[in-house]
């Protein structure tokens, strides 16, 4: 079923999923017009992600994704999200720096990465002395 996912793939079923908050079936134009790229390109890795049967895609009726495909997107999501935060709140990068750097690596890391770096933000954020000493050591040079 899902072999493997390259780091675009993951990225289309990201926004798919996130679109999909909004409204029932996602259109390829609003891809291609979030994403910045050739309607043409978003075809094309549309019909990768069906053959995957992450999504159904069906031309004029759009987009959904299967629950094979949700799963995998709320897992790309999950780790955007714990690195951005991880990102801004600890490391003290700007919410642009931190969402650019986030969509890098979210692609690359295992899950247990995952966990550890998330268990590390919560101790960070109940941990102000430990962050405020982090800091002054060592980002405030």
């Amino acid at each position: 079923m899902n072999d493997y996912l390259s780091a675009s793939l993951e990225d289309y079923l990201e926004i798919i999923c996130n679109l999909l908050e909004t409204c029932d079936a996602v259109k390829a134009v609003e891809i291609a017009k979030r994403l910045n790229i050739s309607r043409a390109s978003v075809s094309e890795a549309l019909f990768k992600l069906a053959e995957k049967k992450l999504i159904i895609y069906e031309g004029h009726k759009g987009i959904t994704i299967t629950p094979e495909g949700l799963k995998l997107a709320k897992e790309v999501i999950k780790k955007h999200k714990t690195f951005t935060a991880f990102f801004e709140k600890t490391l003290g990068l700007d919410k642009n720096e931190a969402e650019k750097n986030a969509c890098k690596i979210e692609h690359v890391i295992s899950n247990k990465l995952l966990n550890r770096l998330s268990a590390f933000q919560k101790y960070c954020s109940k941990n102000n002395e430990f962050i405020n000493e982090f800091k002054k050591e060592y980002m405030d040079k």
